[in-house]
């Protein structure tokens, strides 16, 4: 008989004993760097080592993802055993080497606004340029294929990017472009069923990570569209992705953690991000290896994986991954239980619910409305501070919260899992420190990294304005959903574009800081701007308060 279904009784079940109870009965696929040919592609830092180290150590790029993207045009282990007969030569030129070797990737360029041209009608032009198709892939290509057509970021995102993704396709379904919703929801189907998991990016170096877990959000946008058979179809997916999360949850004792698992002293189960590899990225090799020798005390594995950890969270990087919150190789991610992660994982455990509910599966309904239960109680309990208001991350290996407001706040209310009081404070928290003229701060802390002040970010205003409406908080929701489209319709006018992060301070200037150039295109910023113009219109309000 399918172990869903087996009657059950849940008030006798443990929640490592939940785990099994509606698990997909097929393992999660394994992913390997073999293509559809059987070709093994690898990553350039095993496929030509010595080679890719001098690349990447002798700057001969200025952007470190440059050369990882770089298609070769010969078969790797030629290129790597030429370079190893050549290096040492006379007269050898590094740069010669590469440009007879590889062909380079180009950015993703994005055409300017025809003159005058409202800003939904520039959005409108930007999604077929930030389209690609490659169900096939050239040989030695680090890119992944997909079966379907998707939509980049931008710039030097080349390839689909998973959180980034969601906020695109609510762009896209704004715009009328159902069809690539669906395209989309399916090409990540496809990567879990082929991987096990989402990885970061459709790259063979993003392999070894996945990012925040939009994938239930997809289908919940999908069966807006077309009913909810959605979610039925897309059911063994979101079964097998939350498999990924859970992994190792069963044999954990309180106060360790497995993968991107955690069991605290009392026992709740919670989340973490985490990467399989101990090793420095390879898009940003060479400031990662500068890193870990800032931090002599610290095994250096261990800094590469909280780096790695640290780009899983889409927050690359950030004081809420710092110990002293200004220095990167401080970084102590893996840690941390973020309480954003764990609001989505809560969001995709009802999801499941929910579809199951769809297939008539009463048990698998009450087995993943259980575990929701269990996830809700575990972050009320200890990412929630009562005395100043607002939910936060934990630090599960000093068994203590960290004290610092942050965006990530409004997760709780976003997936609707916060109380109504709870919800209230976070709020008043949120105007009073994270609310600036340019829309909502991702934190409080100025020190040069990208997902700190004075920065916002699209996807984290969308989920301010959706998890304050969700409440009743419209006044202040509106406040940062105006105030991040004024910010972007500024800068629209004065630069012709839209760009990857924004300034809030008030300048209406794009971000900066972080480990690369600001970039423009820009799929999440496109997406949620036209979400917001739907929600409020071409002209927002006059802005008051700070």
């Amino acid at each position: 008989m399918d172990p869903l279904m087996r009657p059950i009784d849940l008030a006798s079940l443990s929640f490592a004993a939940l785990l099994c109870v509606a698990c997909s009965s097929q393992p999660p696929a394994k992913w390997s760097y073999a293509d559809a040919q059987g070709r093994a592609n690898l990553p350039p830092d095993q496929a030509y080592p010595e080679l890719f180290e001098a690349v990447q150590r002798g700057q001969v790029f200025t952007d470190q993802k440059h050369f990882v993207d770089a298609l070769p045009n010969r078969d790797p282990a030629q290129i790597r055993a030429d370079y190893l007969a050549r290096r040492n030569s006379d007269g050898f030129d590094i740069k010669a080497f590469v440009k007879d070797n590889f062909i380079e990737s180009g950015e993703a360029e994005s055409p300017a606004p025809k003159p005058g041209a409202a800003i939904e009608a520039h959005i409108d032009s930007l999604w077929p340029v930030l389209s690609r198709s490659y169900s096939q892939v050239p040989a030695y290509s680090s890119l992944l294929p997909l079966p379907q057509s998707y939509v980049v970021p931008g710039g030097r995102f080349r390839e689909m990017y998973y959180w980034d993704s969601y906020f695109t396709m609510l762009g896209l379904e704004q715009s009328g472009d159902k069809a690539q919703v669906r395209q989309m929801t399916d090409n990540f189907a496809y990567m879990i069923d082929t991987y096990g998991h989402i990885p970061n990016g459709n790259r063979t170096y993003y392999l070894s990570r996945s990012q925040p877990p939009f994938f239930a959000y997809m289908v919940e946008l999908q069966a807006r569209i077309e009913g909810d058979q959605a979610y039925g179809r897309y059911l063994p997916q979101l079964q097998k992705e939350y498999a990924y999360w859970m992994e190792g949850a069963q044999a954990l004792k309180p106060g360790t953690a497995e993968r991107h698992v955690v069991k605290l002293a009392d026992g709740s189960v919670l989340n973490r991000y985490w990467d399989v590899s101990p090793t420095p990225r390879q898009e940003s090799w060479l400031q990662d290896v500068n890193t870990a020798e800032q931090a002599p005390d610290r095994p250096r594995e261990e800094v590469w994986r909280d780096l790695r950890a640290g780009a899983e969270s889409g927050w690359d990087f950030s004081s809420r991954w710092l110990d002293d919150g200004h220095n990167l190789a401080s970084i102590r991610t893996t840690a941390i239980v973020p309480v954003d992660l764990n609001s989505l994982i809560y969001h995709l455990e009802n999801t499941i619910a929910k579809a199951c509910e769809t297939v008539h599966n009463s048990p698998c309904v009450q087995a993943y409305g259980r575990r929701a239960e269990l996830r809700q109680r575990a972050i009320e309990k200890h990412l929630w501070n009562a005395d100043k208001g607002f939910y936060v991350d934990y630090d599960w290996q000093r068994n203590q919260p960290r004290q610092q407001l942050t965006a990530a706040t409004l997760f709780p209310l976003y997936t609707g899992l916060a109380s109504v009081e709870h919800a209230n404070r976070t709020a008043d928290a949120v105007r009073d420190g994270l609310l600036r003229p340019g829309g909502i701060a991702t934190t409080q802390v100025s020190n040069g990294q990208q997902w700190d002040e004075p920065n916002g970010w699209a996807p984290l205003q969308w989920v301010a304005v959706e998890g304050l409406d969700r409440y009743r908080q419209t006044a202040l929701a509106q406040q940062i959903g105006s105030r991040f489209l004024q910010q972007v319709e500024n800068l629209y006018r004065k630069e012709n574009k839209l760009v990857e992060k924004y300034d809030l301070s008030g300048r209406g200037d794009g971000g900066g800081g972080g480990e690369y150039e600001l970039q423009d295109g820009f799929g999440w910023t496109n997406g949620v701007t036209l979400k917001l113009l739907g929600k409020y219109g071409a002209t927002p309000p006059t802005l008051v308060g700070k």
